[in-house]
């Protein structure tokens, strides 16, 4: 159960998680009081508009209210409950006298609050302060900022102590935020640990506006919002059919929210996040590594031991029992929809992640290594190529969450893939490595054996669309030897045809090779023979005629073929460069 889950992992987070019914938030005024209560002064402590980095940021009093008559929180609050500030007090004209009136009423209830802490602290100095403060009438409003807005945040320090931080206020908050969000008194027995106690009415904290990314527009979101009978079951609304103590659901909701803003276990999408975490202290680097620009070569290296089976010992001891759980969101208007909730043993998680690796490895004939590329790059690589870069937010609309799903569960990427891929391709003719990578992985999780293709330039495969890949790769090694200052190669202007239709094509092709072999033949008759022998030997391995037509699954094997020749003939340029031959035609730059 999620909320289970997200209650477990606030034990791990102990002192990272803010005081119950606390939520950082960004303080602009601060009223600085008096240690003997005679007096205050506002500070102001709004940042730069270039610095927002600057901000006063901290945990302060917070549940969700909502309505008219909004109740306030305890000593923390917008300028309007802290001082009586009303709405629009800065107009020539002033407020109206709506607004005024409102303004004093969230002021009194204020001090009310404020007063229940103070004089249940008889001993408390800052406490003292405070209640001579507010006997004293508080701040005048001649004394009030004319930039001071009736929504800005105000807190309140007794010399250099905030009172908010005081363990008696967080206390006395506890107790009020279970009050607002108790059930009436109502007890039971909670879901979540089991145990008979006081239920919540409604969960008392949302997901922070903009912690979750929406297209429409950004508002908090409730993660259990059940407000008519029509809504519930048996007519029941809010949290009657979920049983939840008040303690739970505040750790459960501050942990989510603690996900929500972290820089290491979230990733934000378009419309959604995702979240992960582990059941105990176990190491969670796997998102980390799938995301990583360089992924590190020797920790692929373990995961794809763990997907075979066979560990060394040294890997077999980093295996741990806990599980992996990840959670996506997205947003509809004020209401969380769980898209994705993924639980899954830690081990297998690792399976999953290192065939993630295995099957969209690709084989750099330079380095002569595999190279891993990281998600974000595979889900950029479907969008446009515009001759430098890959162009932002052109690539198939939630495609890096899929992704994810496709990289922890193990499952194929989306069927809708490979068309969007291929026309990408068909259209800029860029073929690099991200792209035949996610080529690699949509064929590798293919239901046809016949998709299933090897890392490497595979000699002895006879699939007429791979082979005609591995033709025209030769046909455009042929022009590019023989013309080294070509303008326009055969791949600019046939490439889209050969992929779609590659019969016509291949064979207009071949013939037209004949005049640059034997050009290569009087010019550099070593580099002619080897491109010669090479072409020969691709065609021959052709049992049928060229095949008219190409199904979108064979043009994908048709790219692999393509780009598998290219790199064996990187790898053997290299190998000859390295012995001093000259033999094998120039790779391509």
């Amino acid at each position: 159960m999620l909320l289970a889950r997200l209650t477990e992992y606030s034990e791990q987070l102990g002192g990272s998680l803010p005081p119950e019914f606390y939520r950082p938030k960004q303080i602009h005024w601060i009223l600085h009081v008096k240690e003997d209560g005679s007096g205050a002064r506002l500070v102001s402590r709004r940042p730069p508009p270039k610095a927002r980095d600057q901000a006063l940021i901290t945990p302060v009093p917070y549940v969700q209210r909502s309505g008219t008559k909004v109740p306030p929180y305890l000593l923390v609050d917008t300028a309007e409950f802290v001082l009586g500030r009303a709405k629009n007090a800065a107009r020539p004209d002033g407020p109206s006298p709506k607004d005024e009136e409102e303004a004093q009423r969230r002021h009194a209830a204020y001090r009310d609050l404020a007063l229940r802490w103070a004089q249940g602290e008889p001993d408390n100095p800052s406490a003292v302060a405070l209640r001579a403060f507010l006997a004293a009438g508080g701040l005048p409003k001649q004394q009030h900022p004319e930039d001071l807005d009736a929504k800005d945040t105000v807190a309140i320090m007794v010399g250099t102590h905030w009172l908010h931080e005081d363990p008696s206020v967080q206390r006395v908050w506890s107790e009020v935020a279970r009050e607002r969000k108790g059930g009436a008194g109502q007890r039971g027995l909670c879901l979540i640990c089991g145990t008979l106690g006081d239920l919540l009415a409604t969960i008392p904290e949302p997901v922070k506006k903009g912690a979750i990314p929406t297209t429409g527009g950004s508002n908090e979101g409730q993660l259990i919002s059940i407000n008519t009978s029509a809504q519930g079951r048996d007519g029941a609304t809010q949290l009657a059919n979920t049983p939840v103590c008040d303690r739970c659901g505040q750790q459960a909701m501050s942990t989510l929210n603690h996900l929500l803003a972290s820089d290491t276990n979230r990733r934000r999408f378009p419309d959604s996040v995702m979240v992960w975490w582990t059941r105990t202290s176990a190491d969670d680097s796997l998102m980390a590594l799938l995301y990583e620009d360089q992924p590190d070569p020797a920790a692929v290296s373990h995961l794809i031991d763990a997907f075979h089976k066979r560990p060394s010992s040294a890997a077999a001891d980093r295996v741990n029992p806990s599980d992996f759980y990840a959670l996506t969101l997205g947003l509809n208007n004020a209401r969380i929809v769980v898209r994705e909730w993924l639980e899954v043993p830690l081990e297998d998680l690792k399976v999953n992640v290192g065939a993630w690796y295995l099957d969209h490895g690709v084989y750099d004939g330079w380095t002569g290594q595999s190279r891993y590329v990281p998600l974000w790059l595979l889900a950029l690589s479907a969008g446009r190529h515009d001759g430098d870069r890959y162009v932002k937010d052109s690539a198939p609309h939630g495609l890096e969450a899929d992704l994810a799903r496709c990289a922890l569960r193990r499952t194929p990427p989306p069927a809708r893939l490979l068309p969007a891929l291929l026309q990408r391709i068909r259209a800029d003719h860029h073929i690099d490595a991200p792209r035949v990578a996610l080529l690699r992985l949509i064929l590798n999780r293919s239901a046809d054996p016949k998709d299933h293709l090897m890392p490497t330039l595979d000699l002895s495969s006879g699939d007429p669309a791979y082979l005609c890949g591995r033709a025209f790769a030769v046909l455009e090694a042929v022009q590019r030897t023989a013309m080294r200052d070509v303008n326009t190669t055969i791949r600019d202007k046939h490439f889209s045809a050969a992929v779609t239709a590659p019969g016509v094509v291949l064979t207009q092709l071949r013939i037209g090779a004949n005049a640059h072999l034997k050009r290569l033949r009087r010019d550099r008759p070593a580099a002619g023979s080897a491109l010669e022998s090479r072409l020969s030997e691709v065609f021959s391995t052709f049992r049928d005629d060229i095949p008219l037509h190409l199904t979108p699954r064979e043009q994908g094997r048709f790219v692999i073929g393509y780009e598998q020749q290219r790199a064996a003939d990187r790898a053997a340029a290299k190998s000859h460069s390295t012995n001093g031959k000259s033999t094998d035609p120039d790779p391509e730059p």
